[in-house]
């Protein structure tokens, strides 16, 4: 197997941010998933991101789980930390390091598969924690890794590949981040970049659990009448003597409409699906009124795309459990150890 791999010379003219860095800086591996996934327009926003924030590379740790989102992180910010987990368990792997060090910018990315199923537990205990991290759902619908099943997040009546009906009520992640207590929730459309990118800024900014769901389009399994959420091409295969999945190279679903509008983004296999952009007045402060908002207009059949909730004035898991600024893996002896006497005291102040 032949990989293809970038080049490590730059042209001297390419715009640098105020580290001297360029954004081929930020930059990973070549990605090898389909032509056209929308998993690559978010890989794209992030490098995009940070190097608008003057980030430095080494001061990430990027984490997932399995599947193809959590594939990503091989393709953004090279030369950062970077650590893939096994199914679901990403944020209490998050969770362990953040309290480890906290002076790494934590960076977890995940799908609806990963997050919405095997992972719920987790997505929402890390939540209502209030780790300080910023948490990405590359969310398709489907599980694309394994060949199309519904995911937790496909909408009921939605119809798979294979023209099987899904019967289920579908999980609004972003809703439920809402429910239980998360300081920044958004969301976002990956053909979207001029969107995407400051989503992600405001993100990486916000001291807390920012939560950042993003419609992205699956090429491979979403092909067919009655899709909801992505675009798709034909499987072909000869079931007598192999089995071949079939992907031609489609261009990427773009959008760019004002705030406070709705658009139409026509898929490929037909299907359409319908965005609304918050208006420029929309208070982002009030949880109740945010939840209302997506229920209102998810019953219109709407995606609602932007900054929903952000507390100004969050606090994370080290501010709630009172942890020194010093990060727990610089501390010595000393300190973890401090003796029985301080034992004894401890002991005495909880009877």
């Amino acid at each position: 197997m032949t990989y293809i791999t970038k080049p490590k010379l730059h042209h001297p003219t390419l715009p640098k941010n105020a580290l001297g860095y360029t954004r081929r800086d930020y930059e990973g591996k070549v990605s090898t998933l389909c032509a056209g996934c929308g998993h690559d327009s978010i890989s794209a926003a992030i490098v995009q991101a940070c190097w608008e924030l003057d980030i430095e590379p080494h001061r990430v740790a990027k984490l997932s789980g399995i599947g193809c989102s959590s594939k990503t992180p091989d393709y953004f910010l090279g030369p950062s930390h970077g650590f893939n987990t096994v199914h679901g368990r990403m944020p209490s792997v998050l969770t362990g390091a953040n309290l480890a060090n906290r002076e790494l910018l934590y960076l977890g990315v995940s799908g609806d598969g990963d997050s919405a199923s095997i992972g719920i537990g987790q997505f929402m205990h890390a939540i209502r924690r209030g780790v300080n991290m910023v948490y990405i759902v590359e969310n398709n619908g489907v599980y694309g890794l394994t060949k199309g099943q519904f995911s937790a997040t496909a909408d009921q009546g939605s119809v798979s590949k294979r023209g099987v009906a899904n019967a289920d009520a579908p999980l609004d992640l972003v809703a439920l981040a809402l429910q239980i207590g998360a300081t920044y929730v958004a969301r976002g459309f990956s053909g979207d970049k001029n969107q995407l990118v400051p989503l992600i800024k405001g993100a990486m900014a916000h001291r807390g659990s920012a939560i950042l769901d993003v419609i992205s389009p699956c090429v491979a399994f979403n092909n067919h009448d009655g899709s909801t959420k992505s675009y798709a091409y034909v499987r072909e295969h000869n079931d007598a003597v192999n089995r071949l999945d079939v992907i031609p190279a489609c261009a990427e679903i773009t959008v760019d409409y004002e705030p406070g509008s709705v658009t139409d983004v026509r898929q490929h296999d037909g299907s359409t699906l319908r965005l609304r952009k918050l208006d420029t007045h929309y208070n982002p402060t009030d949880r109740i009124t945010a939840m209302n908002y997506i229920q209102r207009h998810e019953s219109r059949g709407e995606v609602v795309t932007g900054l929903l909730f952000v507390d100004p004035h969050a606090n994370d898991l080290h501010g709630h459990l009172q942890t020194p600024m010093t990060a727990l893996n610089r501390l010595g002896e000393t300190e973890l150890c401090p003796g029985v006497a301080a034992l004894d005291r401890l002991n005495a102040s909880m009877r």
